[in-house]
């Protein structure tokens, strides 16, 4: 590969930094399999390498069909391998599927689905056919998609519309294709981030009427789901299992404590020893990077608005600032709130040169990136899904995935612990399809005895065997010997 010296590249023409940036493109793309030296999500044929849209090119499975939209067919053996590899670290979720298979509680279930479209994914979206389902799926950001994955589901006959690198038109126009099909109407819904919900509400309000169910995984979606019900909106049941006990202590908690070590290393190569990080939020996706990072020995700050998580914090042997006191200090910047604009212009202004800047929250609002296309500031492309913003004194920082999911963009989860939320997202759906009448359109947590389900599903990979209550321990606590074992208000 050519290198050309870093003095020289501002000089270059357009054409000839076209070139540059193609010749290292070329030079990375090794494999078609996730093992790409810059991120394991980071397939050949991304929409910021590729000139053909893959709206523009019709393509067909081995049975004929065209009812999908992706990247590219021919890479779906690769993706096979990476969903098989998946199903090994997937216990929970693979036990479900063979004790559920025969009696088929998702028959004649039309389900739309907007989530991630990874491997770990798959593994859910082929145990919801497994048990019956109908299924059209779309990716729920537009940076996170393994197309090997996307190409393997849809050579299995899934109707899946997702690439990475997608636009936000393009996003739009594939989740509006899983939703509208002839002769197919849906009747349930799991989402990530409240979208399939939100244009099946505004677009398909008949379709809208017919859902038996929804399901929705994050902090972002849940708000909405919220929000809808409060303004007398929500017309149909929907389960909330982003705080259901094992999506939110295992997945959200162990995957983030993970994967926020593997999404810094990979995009930006920094040691982390005496590293100054601030964390905005500490929520389970907050604690489990800053356990994470204080054990690589980064100096750790956390900004909060809630004193409960703010006294944790400072228990923990966190320092609990206010985020301007130490803007200008700190080398890595994480937010982790789920809301909006945490980091601003003014914020960004005041980073210290090299300041790495990425969000571990779901929404893509918690850094204000839109300010930061204005005519003053030069946008660098060092890497997939690393920039380098470069202000008028040549100051920079370096902002990961354009403000999006890092984890998910620049890194891999870990099967296990998606394995959990997922056999929490099916026996969600099973809940609310098989369970006409139950509940009113309103938003429902997920009972706790299908959460010690969950829980009991993994257990035997680590050998790990319960205490069972003796009759008279049973009666002392008040509990039923098969559970649940704790009260709905009790805080793991």
């Amino acid at each position: 590969m050519t290198m050309v010296p870093e003095t020289t590249f501002a000089d270059l023409s357009l054409a000839d930094k076209t070139a540059v940036k193609k010749s290292s493109i070329i030079a990375r793309r090794f494999s078609d399999v996730s093992t790409c030296s810059l991120s394991s999500t980071c397939f050949t044929g991304s929409s910021d390498e590729d000139e053909v849209s893959p709206k523009d090119n019709r393509q067909r499975n081995s049975s004929g069909s065209t009812d999908f939209c992706i990247k590219n067919i021919n890479k779906s053996s690769f993706g096979r391998r990476e969903i098989d590899i998946a199903e090994s670290e997937m216990p929970g979720i693979i036990s479900l599927r063979k004790r559920a298979y025969e009696e088929k509680p998702l028959k004649n279930a039309n389900i739309v689905g907007c989530t991630h479209v990874n491997a770990q994914s798959a593994v859910l979206i082929e145990t919801l056919v497994h048990l019956g389902a109908s299924v059209r799926w779309a990716a729920c950001n537009i940076y996170s998609t393994q197309n090997a994955v996307a190409a393997a589901l849809a050579e299995a006959g899934v109707p899946i519309f997702a690439w990475r690198g997608e636009t936000e038109e393009d996003f739009w126009w594939c989740l509006d294709k899983c939703i509208h099909k002839e002769g197919w109407q849906p009747n349930m819904i799991l989402d990530d981030g409240g979208d399939a919900t939100h244009l099946m509400l505004k677009k398909y309000p008949d379709y809208f009427k017919s859902i038996k169910g929804i399901v929705e995984e994050s902090v972002t979606g849940v708000h909405r789901l919220y929000m809808l019900s409060k303004a007398g909106k929500l017309t149909v049941p929907a389960i909330n299992v982003n705080d259901s006990v094992t999506k939110n202590k295992f997945d959200t908690f162990y995957t983030c404590r993970d994967s926020i070590l593997d999404s810094l290393k990979r995009t930006t190569d920094i040691m982390f020893g005496g590293k100054q990080v601030v964390i905005c939020g500490y929520g389970d996706v907050g604690k489990g990077c800053a356990q994470s990072l204080k054990g690589q020995g980064c100096i750790v700050y956390v900004t909060e608005v809630d004193p409960i998580c703010a006294l944790q914090a400072a228990m923990d042997g966190f320092r609990v600032v206010r985020l301007i006191e130490v803007i200008r200090d700190v080398d890595v910047v994480i937010t982790a709130t789920g809301n909006k604009n945490v980091i601003t212009r003014d914020h960004m202004n005041r980073m210290k040169n090299g300041c790495i800047l990425c969000n571990m929250g779901h929404s893509s609002s918690e850094i204000d990136v839109n300010s930061l296309h204005t005519p003053e500031l030069i946008w660098e492309r060092v890497r997939s899904q690393v920039d380098h913003i470069i202000w008028p004194d040549k100051r920079k920082i370096i902002l990961l995935a354009e403000g999006r999911l890092v984890n998910l963009s620049c890194s891999t989860v870990s099967s296990f612990v998606v394995s959990v939320a997922s056999s929490t997202q099916a026996l969600a759906l099973i809940e609310l399809y098989s369970s006409p009448g139950r509940y009113k359109s309103d938003v429902y947590l997920l009972p706790k005895k299908m959460d010690e389900y969950v829980a009991s599903l993994h257990l035997p990979t680590f050998e790990a065997h319960l205490t069972e209550l003796s009759d008279e321990q049973a009666k002392f606590m008040g509990l039923n010997k098969a559970g649940p074992f704790k009260a709905n208000y009790y805080r793991y």
